[in-house]
């Protein structure tokens, strides 16, 4: 069956950077465009950023853009979440997400 699974979240201070990873399993990785979400405590599931199949044409969230960076390996079939200057609302369970499968979540803290 399909997996998504996700990890390098942690704890990080203000302006500190992590990378995550969303190793995939069980579907043909490098046909689906892949994307990253995240749920901060009490608020709905949002939109972090977006990677087509092929590697190309990223977007993100405003509240992430020139921040964040997306890429993929399809050769590792993994997909990154790059999170540089991260800031205490970065704060969430950050979800990777192909089509209608999802992940479990990785955790991302970041302190004052």
């Amino acid at each position: 069956q399909v997996q998504l699974v996700e990890s390098g979240g942690g704890l990080v201070q203000f302006g500190g950077a992590l990378r995550l990873s969303c190793a995939a399993s069980g579907l043909t990785f490098s046909s689906y465009a892949m994307r990253w979400y995240r749920q901060a405590p009490g608020k709905e599931r949002e939109f972090v950023a977006r990677i087509t199949s092929a590697g190309n044409s990223p977007n993100y969230a405003d509240s992430v853009q020139g921040r964040f960076t997306i890429s993929r390996d399809n050769a590792k079939n993994t997909v990154y979440l790059q999170m540089n200057s991260l800031k205490p609302e970065d704060t969430a369970v950050y979800y990777c997400n192909a089509l209608t499968y999802w992940g479990q979540g990785t955790l991302v803290t970041v302190s004052e």
